[in-house]
């Protein structure tokens, strides 16, 4: 790893009571704001799935998309965006998935994941674990397999390592 280790849990905000009453927030904009502890977390990010025959690196929006795209360019692989629904411009797929109160979807480019392709997943938190599992899903249905999971954060209290077991699931940083 050609960065030095730096502990990046020093790097994490805690914002209590956002974005409501009762939760507290871990805000990555220190990390994102430090060139080093950045680089650290992307090599971090990477590290397990070095030489492992990945295709393709697939995030969902919004902050996954700041890792993903970064870790697609450390492992010289390309980059495939996930979507909310009504954000592609080309044809889709997508998968809904439940939320606390109603429901959501996620969408990907018809043409974004080839058959066999073996897909990396990247975001910034693993929480409950929705919004992964129906981006695998998506993944899934277009015919990539998943090589792996990777996470900066990890919210273990919240459970979402469950519904994700049978993936290989990494991440760096636990709460």
């Amino acid at each position: 790893m050609p960065n030095e280790m730096i502990d990046l849990k020093g790097f994490i905000r805690d914002i209590p009571d956002f974005p409501k009453p009762g939760i507290l927030f871990r805000d990555i904009t220190p990390l994102l704001a430090d060139a080093k502890a950045l680089s650290c977390a992307i090599d971090q990010l990477a590290k397990p799935f070095e030489g492992k025959r990945i295709n393709v690196v697939a995030a969902v929006e919004a902050r996954g998309f700041i890792f993903g795209s970064a870790v697609a360019k450390a492992l010289n692989i390309g980059f495939v965006p996930v979507r909310k629904q009504g954000k592609l411009p080309f044809d889709t797929h997508s998968v809904s998935y439940g939320l606390e109160y109603g429901e959501d979807a996620v969408e990907v480019h018809t043409d974004a994941i080839q058959s066999g392709d073996k897909v990396l997943m990247v975001d910034d938190l693993l929480a409950t674990g929705g919004t992964m599992v129906a981006a695998c899903e998506l993944i899934e249905k277009l015919g990539g397999e998943i090589a792996g999971l990777t996470f900066l954060i990890e919210l273990a209290d919240l459970k979402g390592r469950g519904l994700l077991k049978k993936y290989n699931i990494h991440t760096v940083i636990t709460y």
